[in-house]
């Protein structure tokens, strides 16, 4: 028969982790817990006291400092991991556990479940080719060096990314390595963790590869797993029922949705709110019960977005926070940097950031591909971007951790400037007026879809002069618009000149803006 020994990764909520050891253990199951180092000492103690008597508990040999997105996640489960191993000779399967996941079966369900079949329940999809991974970064996660983290060394996780870009300094994934993606929520045979620790001393060099891979924690033990174990004992998902939003946040499940949850397919739930006091209660009791029939209809995702799809009222489908507050806020500055020209907004933008220090974002809602943080999805399509435009910039001051924001926009965008204009916070314009030769117009034209390979000369000197046209009209509206803080630079101007209205925008001395404006290439083509 199956004995479950569970890996317990958990940061908070010392009351909550002791109720949970003590309610899983009950049944003659096991724990291996990882309590997070970032953690008070004292909380530490706490849970150590409490559970020191139970036979069936066990504690990581060392704590790590655990970031989001960093290999501390990885490396503090197989602290977990060891920990079980040696504690618990006669565990068949290891299974991930965070502090807010609940079982939503009964342990004798559970136990008949493993042992039903021999297999390794793991997602596990292709990286490159799969859709796992729904917005941000991709393939540069692997490619490319992430020694930072993103959350708490923005700028540096940023910074060290783009020059590694800029410079070319890819890395090659490791020989005969098929990375693979997936939720971190496993449940694996004994078997399979000890040949995962055995491949791991073999295979250094892949190890090494994963410690400075992004969100290793979705491709580590995915990879791994894959590498040491065949495809049909492999079972590609997760036995943990989890949801996330149309902005790819994680749906907390409350008292209401205790039948939702026996219904799925599914032995655990991740995450049970801390304040669903009668849902943890009744699954409590669940999971000690003998002889219960579930009925597995599965109909959670279609549920979900039947209900959130027709705003249902309530604390957790409530009005989304952009129809309650439509203020970049009062006490906040955005700085927006207009040119027809991207490739010089961009150099000016990066300049500016440089010297000021205030982030600078690339024509986000321009371009799909535009470098930004995870911000649970709405960064996702340039239409959800533009939909939800004040949202999306109050999130960015939020993950960069800054009043000060710079934005890149075409001067076609006019409206949307104007939009923002409006705004109760400070909002500074700089428009970049450069020249425009008839051989760039062409090439416009061709880029933006105005004329074709096969367009002839005639045609196209015809057309270049409304080009012209049009992009002067987009600048006399700018300067016709009274925006409260507008100053322009301009191409033919010098770097003394174009200092002044620079610095103004800036808010920094002229003296550092002419160092600024008098950047080698600045408005090369």
């Amino acid at each position: 028969m199956a004995r479950i020994a569970f890996i317990l990764l958990c940061h908070k909520d010392p009351e909550g982790i002791i109720r949970q050891a003590e309610r899983l253990t009950a049944v003659g199951d096991c724990m291996a817990i990882h309590f997070d180092a970032r953690a008070g000492a004292e909380e530490f103690r706490r849970i150590r006291a409490a559970l020191a008597e139970n036979p069936n508990v066990s504690f990581a040999r060392r704590r790590v400092k655990c970031g989001w997105g960093e290999w501390s996640l990885v490396a503090a489960t197989l602290e977990a991991v060891r920990a079980a191993l040696a504690a618990f000779p006669d565990a068949t399967h290891l299974y991930m556990l965070s502090g807010d996941c609940m079982a939503i079966k009964s342990a004798e369900y559970i136990h008949a479940f493993l042992d039903r079949e021999d297999a390794d329940y793991i997602e596990s999809f292709d990286f490159f080719t799969s859709d796992w991974i729904k917005t941000g970064i991709k393939g540069d996660r692997l490619v490319y060096r992430h020694p930072f983290n993103e959350r708490t060394q923005k700028r540096l996780f940023y910074g060290f990314y783009a020059l590694q870009k800029r410079l070319g300094l890819t890395r090659a994934i490791p020989t005969d390595l098929h990375v693979m993606i997936g939720s971190q929520w496993w449940c694996l045979r004994r078997r399979t963790v000890e040949w995962v620790l055995d491949f791991c001393a073999r295979r250094p060099e892949v190890v090494r590869f994963f410690r400075t891979t992004w969100i290793p924690d979705e491709t580590f033990f995915q990879t791994i797993v894959r590498q040491v174990v065949p495809d049909r004992e492999i079972r590609a998902r997760s036995l943990t029922f989890l949801m996330f939003s149309d902005y790819g946040m994680p749906v907390t499940f409350y008292n209401d949705h205790y039948d939702l949850l026996l219904a799925q397919d599914h032995l655990f739930a991740r995450k049970i709110s801390a304040e669903a006091r009668e849902l943890r209660r009744r699954l409590g009791e669940l999971y000690a019960a003998r002889g219960v029939g579930f009925a597995i209809s599965n109909e959670g995702q279609r549920l979900y977005r039947f209900l959130t799809g027709r705003g249902r009222e309530g604390r957790r489908f409530a009005r989304r926070f952009w129809e309650r507050e439509a203020s970049l806020g009062r006490d906040r500055e955005l700085l927006i940097l207009v040119c027809k020209k991207w490739h010089v907004a961009k150099r000016l933008a990066d300049q500016a950031s440089a010297a000021t220090g205030v982030p600078a974002v690339h024509y986000l809602f321009n371009e799909e591909a535009t470098l930004l943080p995870d911000l649970g999805g709405i960064e996702r399509r340039l239409d959800k971007r533009n939909r939800h435009r004040r949202a999306l910039v109050r999130l960015l001051y939020d993950r960069f951790g800054t009043d000060r924001l710079l934005l890149c926009m075409d001067p076609a965008d006019f409206d949307l400037i104007r939009d923002f204009d409006a705004d109760r916070a400070t909002v500074r314009i700089l428009e970049i007026a450069c020249d425009f030769s008839d051989s760039y117009l062409e090439g416009h034209a061709r880029r933006t879809g105005l004329a074709g390979e096969a367009t002839g000369p005639d045609t196209m000197a015809r057309l270049l002069p409304t080009i012209r046209a049009d992009i002067a009209h987009e600048s006399d509206r700018l300067r016709d618009a009274g925006f409260a803080h507008f100053q322009r630079i301009s191409q033919a101007a010098g770097a003394a000149e174009n200092a002044v209205p620079l610095a103004a925008f800036l808010s920094i001395p002229v003296e550092t803006a002419q160092g600024i404006a008098g950047a080698d290439h600045l408005f090369s083509d």
